[in-house]
């Protein structure tokens, strides 16, 4: 009997149009996703992450201060960057991939928030999720944290995850094991039901989980939430001893 292989993804979108508004003052003047951690920003970070795991193409839309990384990505070569521009829009997360579906093609894709950073073990987490990746099963693959590991992250938690990897959410439970950490991969087709304009991937997460088609990934590493100027120590500090 012949096996089949999953494609690879080669195509991303990278999430760069928020308005950063919990990082405010510095992002009255610097989009969030040029804050620097370790030495280089965390759209820089998230981009590298994506031309290891293979990454050809990568959309990054903008919307806030668009021309500074507009200039900061003009001289990348890996992956090949394609700006979708936001100006004058709000379309959240899930408007602004749909926006972008012309670029991104008609296979399955990555989506990385600007904003996400994590340390690895010395394995790449998105070839891990590409490996893992099960469109037969799967509508939707998230990244996942373990929620105590997490650093400079102090909500609930996001999710509950099953011995086959399912996810359903927090619901009304005090806490959940697991944080979304900026990162799925996601088929093109989910969007074609989808508002005009402005909405959330969370419109296709709860789809997905009515449909039992909503699966986890755990990250193999430290998910380093920056979220507010004083996170941005903290998350230093952790990316250093990472690399010590």
């Amino acid at each position: 009997m012949t096996q089949t292989t999953t494609p690879p993804i080669r195509r991303a979108i990278v999430l760069a149009a928020g308005l950063g508004k919990r990082m405010r003052p510095i992002t009255d003047t610097l989009p969030k996703p040029l804050v620097a951690i370790g030495g280089k920003t965390m759209l820089d970070h998230a981009l590298d992450r994506l031309a290891e795991a293979g990454v050809e193409r990568a959309v990054v839309n903008v919307h806030h201060l668009p021309e500074r990384i507009e200039q900061h990505v003009a001289a990348r070569r890996q992956p090949r960057i394609i700006i979708s521009d936001e100006r004058g829009l709000l379309l959240e997360t899930g408007g602004g991939a749909k926006k972008a579906l012309p670029q991104l093609g008609s296979e399955p894709f990555f989506s990385v928030n600007a904003d996400s950073l994590w340390s690895e073990n010395g394995v790449s987490n998105l070839s891990a999720m590409a490996a893992a990746w099960d469109p037969a099963r799967m509508d939707l693959l998230l990244l996942l944290s373990e929620r105590e590991g997490s650093v400079g992250f102090d909500g609930a938690g996001d999710f509950f995850r099953d011995a086959e990897g399912r996810l359903t959410r927090r619901g009304k439970a005090t806490s959940a094991p697991f944080v979304y950490a900026g990162v799925a991969i996601l088929k093109p087709e989910l969007f074609a039901d989808t508002p005009e304009g402005s909405f959330s991937f969370n419109l296709l997460f709860d789809r997905a989980i009515a449909a039992g088609r909503l699966f986890g990934h755990e990250l193999d590493g430290r998910w380093l939430h920056v979220g507010t100027p004083e996170a941005i120590p903290l998350a230093e500090a952790a990316y250093a001893a990472h690399r010590a």
